[in-house]
Order: structure tokens, then C-alpha cells, then sequence
């Protein structure tokens, strides 16, 4: 069975718990104190035995540089997601696209990832994400520029759009 290193990195918008794979993807991550939590989010392939770590080195190293105003620090964070589709990968390699203080509308987004007329699609992928900041969901909007839903809560979406300066969503 795979191993999955997990931590949980204190932030201004609450506890951040990340699992990672052996390799150093970050397999999921959420605005939780529990780690365990993520484990159902993560597709059934990617799931693993939890190791508490501390660290998880340049994870953590990242997420701190992002917090202290590296906004793009994250970026280079490898992630690993599953679906058994190929339009929600794609989505998801398209948002991790979308930068920091300039966040689009489902619309906006749909645009981004080649379908236009997929709005409810691209809603899915936000909603479907198990590796929040990293594949940055919170960077969505809806249509009237409000900040829709979130999985870890409003507050939590609101901090990080201030943190990162949001503009009016294009």
C-alpha cells in the first residue's frame, strides 16, 4: 500500500492539512485540522496509508513563501489528481494557470479550458478538486463577480482572494 505523507501548515485562514505521495505530489489538500478528512476526495487510486510528518519540505516551503507574499510560490508544486475524464484534467491544469489577483467567472473559465458552452462542466471541476490552493478553485467566481461556493467555506475563499489582491473577475 502506498504511503502518503501528511501535514498541517497553520495559515491566516485556518489549518491547512496536505497529503503527499512519495514522490512529493500533493495528492490533496484542504482547509482542515484533519488530514484524514481528504482521504475521500482523493480518487480510490490514489489513496494511501497516513504518515503524520511536520515538514513536508519544499510543500511547506512553498505554502509559506505563498503566505508571505510569493503568490506564484505554489505554482511549481507538483500535483496528482485523478478522474477517468479528460476534460476535468485538463480543467484542472488550466486553473493552475489562472494568476494570482485576477480571478475569472465560471464563464471565464470555461472559455479557458476550450469549451465555452461548459460552464456546469468547469463548475464540476472546481468542485471536484481535492488539492485546494494548489489547483487554485478559489480563483472562480461566479458570473456577477460573488464569490460562489467553496468547499472550506466563504470565509476561507474571501481571505485568500484579499491575500492575493483580487481584481475584478475577467
Amino acid at each position: 500500500m502506498t504511503i502518503l505523507d501528511s501535514a498541517v501548515v497553520d495559515t491566516p485562514a485556518g489549518p491547512l492539512s496536505v497529503l503527499a505521495a512519495p514522490d512529493g505530489a500533493v495528492r490533496a489538500a484542504g482547509f482542515t485540522a484533519e488530514p484524514a478528512a481528504l482521504v475521500p476526495l482523493m480518487h480510490p487510486s490514489l489513496r494511501g496509508e497516513l504518515r503524520e510528518r511536520g515538514d513536508l519540505g519544499p510543500v511547506n516551503t512553498a505554502v509559506r513563501a505563498y503566505l508571505d507574499g510569493d503568490l506564484t510560490a505554489i505554482d511549481a508544486v507538483p500535483v496528482e489528481q485523478h478522474t477517468g475524464g479528460l476534460f476535468l484534467a485538463h480543467a484542472w491544469r488550466v486553473l493552475r494557470d489562472v494568476k494570482p489577483g485576477e480571478p475569472v467567472t465560471y464563464t471565464g473559465f470555461a472559455e479557458l479550458a476550450g469549451r465555452p458552452a461548459a460552464v456546469r462542466a468547469a463548475a464540476a471541476a472546481c468542485a471536484r478538486n481535492a488539492v485546494a490552493l494548489f489547483v487554485p478553485c478559489h480563483r472562480v467566481l461566479r458570473t456577477d463577480g460573488t464569490l460562489g461556493g467553496y468547499r472550506w467555506g466563504l470565509g476561507v475563499k474571501e481571505w485568500l482572494l484579499g491575500h492575493e489582491g483580487r481584481r475584478t473577475a475577467g
